[in-house]
């Protein structure tokens, strides 16, 4: 675009047919010839051969002019006015190469040298023409015009600025001077527009949108982070080659120059692009990754191990989220996901060299499952957080429901002193998190109390589903308080 602004614009560097700077000059009759050492033949000869020259130059017939030209440089070397005018019908070449339209050239090819080349020549020309001439403005203009088709603007305007030295006033060397700014100006502002074309080495070739937080491997393949890291749960080779790949793409470093590339060229694009991978990571305060495996109950610490490639991925975006996910299981009596589940947040995270994670969790939040559905092979819902109806601060149902957690931690106290005791001698294994009872709720909580109550107990999937489903503090701990009494005295059915 650069060679075809250069191209029209320098073809506005004409002046007025009359005193035209664009024309070729007209050499001198034999008459007026007194040089030394020159025959008049030979000069006649010389003579001849300009006016063919010319006569071709206004018909447009560049080559057979530059033809003659060149016959009368070999006979009078260095002579200022043939090499302005070869130098003049190299441009006119080179202009009317670029100017020519794609149609002309499928019809009839042209052979010969190529635009720049004819740019290069008359340079070469306008260069001597100045070191003979250095006192004439066209001198530098034809300098100036050559290097303008080149698109050497700075070399271009400092060869009109020389001539300015030498002649002020030039109307010539003025207006092409001016024209050479707006040329520039033009030329910055189409480069500054100037879009890259979007081909195919943007996009990643694993989900066929614009790459983003693109990663190269070593085998020289670039793909989305997230993509790369997605198909490497399932095989660590290069999707493209086959090239066994030991990078994890979790540490490997994001190309740097293809991303401000990409982020400079394509800003739409990238932007939508971060907006779809930031909805996948936030799902947003109503949205719940779902990682179906058991009834989790809020206050409940566990560990998982993660090495599903579905839910590795999940895991993944969790981290580079907010580190909650929910915990859910299969209802038996329906055979599907279980309408109610617990929101967990990720408190240890420990990815494996195999790609595994191992994972410390502990429940949160309830939340009633409206619907779901598949994600990138995982599970995803839309959900209504859940609390118990509580009765009103400072009413009689308030002030018992406090009291009877009050009791219920105090009963809760005694009975990990005794399973205790009955670990210390042996009568009785329990794991030290369920017989701690140090982080234990204060009584002002009662919903949340009752959870961690529950916990303490061996329950079954079914129970936990059922309690976790009922949105009655009171009941909810007097089932607990049940349960811990039965399980005390050795009388609880498994």
């Amino acid at each position: 675009m650069a060679a075809e602004s250069s191209s029209s614009s320098s073809s506005r560097l004409r002046p007025p047919v009359g005193d035209d700077p664009n024309d070729v000059e007209e050499f001198p009759p034999p008459v007026e010839e007194a040089e030394m050492g020159f025959s008049a033949e030979k000069y006649s000869k010389v003579f001849d051969l300009v006016r063919s020259g010319n006569r071709a130059f206004r018909g447009k017939r560049f080559e057979e002019a530059i033809s003659f030209y060149s016959k009368a440089q070999l006979l009078k070397p260095g002579d200022p006015i043939i090499l302005s005018n070869r130098s003049m019908t190299f441009c006119r070449i080179n202009q009317f190469l670029r100017e020519r339209s794609a149609t002309e050239s499928e019809h009839q090819a042209l052979n010969g040298l190529d635009p720049t080349t004819h740019a290069e020549l008359a340079l070469k020309d306008a260069e001597k023409v100045t070191n003979v001439r250095s006192d004439s403005p066209k001198s530098y203009f034809l300098k100036a015009n050559a290097l303008i088709l080149l698109e050497r603007y700075e070399e271009a305007k400092e060869a009109l600025l020389t001539g300015l030295q030498v002649d002020p006033f030039s109307p010539l060397l003025q207006n092409c001077l001016q024209n050479l700014e707006r040329i520039t100006t033009v030329s910055a502002e189409r480069v500054k527009r100037r879009k890259v074309e979007r081909t195919d080495d943007f996009e990643c070739t694993l989900c066929l949108k614009l790459l983003y937080e693109p990663v190269t491997t070593p085998c020289g393949h670039s793909f989305c982070r997230s993509c790369l890291h997605q198909s490497m749960d399932h095989s660590n080779k290069c999707p493209m080659c086959r090239t066994v790949l030991f990078i994890s793409p979790r540490t490997h470093p994001i190309s740097v120059t293809l991303n401000n590339i990409i982020q400079k060229n394509f800003p739409e694009e990238y932007a939508e692009r971060k907006s779809e991978h930031e909805n996948m990571t936030y799902l947003g305060v109503d949205l719940m990754p779902l990682f179906v495996m058991d009834v989790v109950l809020p206050c409940q610490k566990l560990s998982l191990n993660i090495f599903e490639p579905r839910y590795r991925l999940m895991v993944r975006r969790v981290m580079e989220g907010n580190h909650r996910m929910g915990m859910v299981a299969i209802d038996p009596a329906t055979g599907t996901v279980a309408d109610f589940a617990c929101e967990v947040e990720i408190l240890e995270c420990e990815p494996l060299p195999d790609g595994r994670f191992f994972l410390e969790v502990e429940g949160r939040r309830r939340f009633h499952i409206l619907r779901s559905w598949d994600q990138d092979g995982y599970r995803v819902a839309e959900v209504e957080w859940v609390q118990d109806i509580k009765p009103p601060e400072g009413s009689v149902d308030r002030e018992d429901l406090i009291q009877m957690a009050n009791g219920a931690a105090e009963m809760a106290r005694m009975w990990i002193r005794r399973a205790k005791e009955a670990t210390r001698i042996g009568r009785r294994a329990r794991h030290s998190e369920l017989i701690e009872a140090e982080g234990m709720p204060g009584p002002q909580d009662p919903e949340k109390f009752s959870f961690w109550l529950l916990n303490l107990l061996n329950l079954r999937p079914s129970e936990r589903l059922e309690l976790l489903r009922l949105r009655d503090t009171r009941e909810r701990m007097r089932r607990g308080l049940i349960l811990l009494r039965a399980e005390e005295q050795g009388c609880r059915v498994q």
